[in-house]
């Protein structure tokens, strides 16, 4: 990775962790330079489309590594019930790492774009229609139908279970969800 290839990256992560946290109104460019020791003049040069830009590309890198979470855990999950646990385990457990300032790493952003007919959130909805599609196929695999509406449901109690436990700084919420979801799957 060259210099210029480095910058961008550092740039992308700071946003990603601030975003995540401060939500996209509450991050401002100069704190994302300061975070990533980057020259304000990198900035443009590596995001001509400006905040909108960045906070896209640190929403889908962040897209990215739940979809690789959710690939090994597909592949070593015994039961669509285990994939769900051990999903909404790690997204816990990333949260109460980071003291309850982050859940889910898409959250914060789409909660305040969802009014917009923006791009950010179009891509929050991509990101959201992705990992629900992955939950569709192995509900699908596991017999359950109809999938779709099983999966939505699965991934909406996943992230306001995720919403809950932010708010109460608390792991119960993600508990007591954890075992509604057994019920709802029938494991």
């Amino acid at each position: 990775m060259n210099k210029g290839e480095e910058t961008r990256a550092r740039l992308v992560g700071a946003a990603r962790e601030l975003v995540e946290a401060k939500g996209y109104h509450g991050t401002g460019l100069n704190e994302v330079l300061a975070v990533a020791g980057a020259p304000r003049g990198s900035l443009y040069h590596h995001f001509p489309g400006g905040k909108d830009q960045l906070i896209g590309e640190a929403l889908t890198t962040a897209g990215q590594e739940v979809d690789a979470l959710l690939a090994e855990l597909t592949a070593s999950a015994v039961t669509v019930g285990r994939l769900v646990h051990a999903l909404l385990e790690a997204l816990a457990e990333r949260m109460v790492a980071a003291d309850y300032a982050k859940g889910c790493p898409v959250a914060t952003v789409a909660l305040e774009v969802a009014g917009s007919g923006g791009s950010l959130r179009e891509l929050c909805g991509d990101i959201y229609a992705g990992w629900q599609q992955v939950l569709v196929h192995a509900l699908e695999e596991a017999g359950h139908e109809p999938a779709e509406d099983l999966a939505a449901t699965v991934l909406a109690l996943i992230e306001g279970a995720l919403l809950l436990a932010r708010a109460a700084r608390s792991r119960v919420p993600i508990e007591r969800t954890g075992r509604r979801i057994d019920v709802l799957l029938g494991s």
